[in-house]
Parts: structure tokens; sequence; C-alpha cells
């Protein structure tokens, strides 16, 4: 890229991915036009969520069991959506994700074993989104955990030895972010993001037809930044070492 300002598309073709993130609906509202692509281009993709999502409610008349297997039931079903990705789900409490030192022995066992070419996750550098909402702690707790994995934990064998042999990731893709700076064209897939997202039935307002265009609309902005339909957009850091 030539110029703090200037945007470029991500046009790998990766053969493994790994999403990590910390909500259930999280990785498909951040990446899952991108998913659902690279699953059609042949790649084994998995998602790792950290938290059961049991707290993602404002109606206190569910409880926290009864929502974690709904949105256990709802990411089942999303996955299905973006052709079949795989999904692990840590089982953390919402609210704790900081709190839990062991996460980035977990991340980095994770990447050994999969050894994805690419590792997408939250921007935990992105705070205040206007003056209308705070990102959430666990997010940010969630994507500084995939920064500390990723470099250098992952990719040194004397950092966690126990968990299998050291593997470099280079290619890390930030989404929710402030400064996005890459894009992944994801037209042929933004119908299957959309059916994804929308499958988070308990996340969403009465009108689940209003959260499929807010997300249409939004990947049109993204696409019309680099010249394709429909786009996502991320943070691209490129590690050598």
């Amino acid at each position: 890229m030539n110029g703090s300002n200037s945007v470029s598309l991500f046009e790998s073709s990766p053969s493994v991915v790994l999403a990590i993130y910390a909500h259930p609906d999280d990785a498909d509202v951040a990446c899952g036009g991108s998913l659902a692509r690279w699953v059609d281009e042949g790649a084994r993709v998995r998602v790792l969520l950290l938290t059961d999502g049991a707290k993602g409610t404002t109606d206190a008349s569910v409880t926290p069991s009864v929502l974690a297997t709904t949105r256990k039931q709802e990411v089942a079903k999303a996955a299905k959506e973006l052709g079949g990705v795989e999904v692990e789900s840590l089982g953390l409490s919402d609210g704790d994700v900081g709190e839990q030192r062991e996460i980035l022995g977990t991340l980095v066992r994770r990447i050994r074993e999969l050894k994805p070419d690419v590792v997408l996750g939250h921007d935990p550098t992105a705070v205040f989104f206007g003056s209308v909402y705070v990102n959430h702690q666990d997010h940010r707790a969630a994507g500084w955990a995939v920064l500390d994995a990723v470099g250098p934990a992952s990719s040194m064998p004397h950092y966690f030895p126990e968990c299998g042999l050291a593997h470099r990731v280079h290619d890390v893709l930030l989404s929710g972010t402030l400064e996005p700076d890459t894009y992944v064209d994801i037209t042929s897939s933004i119908d299957r993001k959309v059916k994804a997202v929308t499958a988070h039935h308990s996340q969403l307002p009465d009108d689940p037809h209003w959260a499929g265009e807010t997300i249409r609309q939004q990947a049109s902005d993204d696409g019309s930044r680099v010249g394709v339909a429909f786009a996502e957009g991320f943070r691209h850091l490129r590690l050598n070492g």
C-alpha cells in the first residue's frame, strides 16, 4: 500500500482460516461474508468463540442459561448458512474475557494445531464509535489476546512449549476497526452473510429485515471504497516476525 490513506483489496485465497471472536454473533457480523467466500474457495474455516453470550440481552425475564442455549442453536444455524464452517466455543461468561489469563495459551494451542494462513479478530484499539457506542470490553480483551497470541507467542517455540510446534501467522485481519485499510470482496457471499447474521434472532430487534438491510448497506459502502459491489473492511497486519 502506498500512503497512509490508501486502501486495497485482500486478494489472497487462504487454505486455513481461524476467526477468533468474543460473542456468538460477532464473527458473522464482522466477517461472515469473507468466511463464506473462503469456504467456497476450498479453505478450512474455523470460528473460535470465547463466550457463551448468556448475558447478551436487555430483557431481565430471560435467564442466562436459556439464552446460552438459544445462542448456541443460533450459532449452529449461522454456520450452516456460511457453508458449514467449524465452530468451537470456550464457553466463558460474558464480561470475563479480560480476566482469563489462560485464554492466551488456548489461542496459541489452536493456532499451532490449525496452522492458519489468516487469523481474524476484533481491533482492540477501536473504543469510541462516535458518541453513541463504547466497544464492548470483551471485544477489546479478545482483540488484545489475539494479537498477543500471533505476535509473538504462537511463532516462538519457548512461549507455551506445551502447546505444540511454533507456527507463524503472516496475515491478521482486524474487524470493527476505525482505520480500515484492506477489504475483502464479498459480492458472491453477501446473501449468505445476511442469512447468518439474521439467524441470531435473540440479538435482533423485532424487524430482522432491518438488520439485513443494515448489513447490506454497510457492505455496499465498504465495497464502494474499492470498486466492488459488497465488501468487508479490516485493518490488515502483515507480520514478519
